[in-house]
């Protein structure tokens, strides 16, 4: 009798093992256990479609000037660094539900200051217009009567259509276009005379053209917005992490230098 109920007693230790086995398999696999990792990501919401901030390059590879910064804080930090393109309508809504970190890809601060814990500002996004180098265009007052070009829903246009007004009241039209490399082929073919345009993408596009000396950008810029981080309120910790890791970058220079990379001057940055 003694025997049976010892039997019968092992099976049952034995099948209560084997559930919970299973039981934690089938757990891990739904995503329900945290990897050793979990604690040590840095995962960073971006618009694949921003260059030269965050886009995909030629071999499929997510790369840009934001997302080589965070690369290189996570780096120094010793953690695993995670470019997760977003929507970018529904940005909040990851960031609160903690499926990113924080929104870093030319992220204007301007307006929206109460929403995010932000990091310091560290770029500089003047709105400026670019031109031919023969054009005889010099100042914003040389445009009057010129076909001006812009992006669609840009800051470029914003400013225009706001504060600006009266600068674009001068030109002979103010054109929207679907993006800026059609705004480059019409200042090429002289179907247009200049281009707004932020001044990153500017220099990224004349940059990646090879014709730097085909294209001036005008001294006297239109507006000015500032880029930050923006973390989800309340996350001092990982801001003031990222913030002093940022801040030892712009002092021995890599910051400089990974602007560089994207033909982004160091007038354009803001240093801490």
């Amino acid at each position: 009798m003694n025997k049976k109920i010892g039997f019968i007693l092992a099976l049952v230790v034995i099948s209560l093992m084997m559930c919970s086995t299973v039981s934690a398999g089938l757990f891990d696999f739904m995503g329900g256990s945290d990897s050793s990792n979990d604690d040590n990501t840095f995962v960073v919401g971006f618009d694949a479609e921003f260059p030269p901030y965050g886009y995909k390059d030629d071999s499929g590879n997510y790369t840009g000037f934001d997302l080589d910064l965070a690369k290189e804080v996570c780096e120094r930090n010793n953690w695993t660094f995670k470019a997760q393109p977003i929507d970018w309508d529904a940005k909040d809504v990851e960031l609160d539900s903690g499926s990113i970190d924080c929104i870093w890809n030319g992220f204007t601060m301007d307006g929206r200051e109460d929403n995010y814990t932000w990091s310091n500002p560290y770029f500089d996004n003047k709105q400026i217009i670019v031109v031919k180098s023969n054009s005889g265009i010099n100042t914003p007052a040389d445009l009057k009567g010129k076909i001006v070009e812009t992006q669609k829903d840009s800051s470029a246009l914003a400013a225009l259509q706001g504060d600006n007004k009266t600068l674009a009241d001068t030109f002979g039209t103010l054109t929207e276009v679907a993006d800026y490399n059609t705004a480059f082929m019409d200042l090429e073919s002289g179907a247009c005379d200049a281009i707004a345009m932020d001044i990153g993408v500017a220099e990224y596009d004349i940059k990646n053209k090879n014709a730097t000396s085909d294209y001036q950008i005008l001294k006297e810029s239109i507006t000015s917005e500032k880029y930050g981080i923006g973390f989800k309120q309340g996350n001092t910790d990982l801001k003031d992490k990222v913030q002093s890791t940022l801040d030892d970058m712009f002092k021995d220079g890599t910051v400089a230098k990974i602007a560089q990379k994207y033909g982004i001057s160091e007038d354009a940055l803001i240093q801490p």
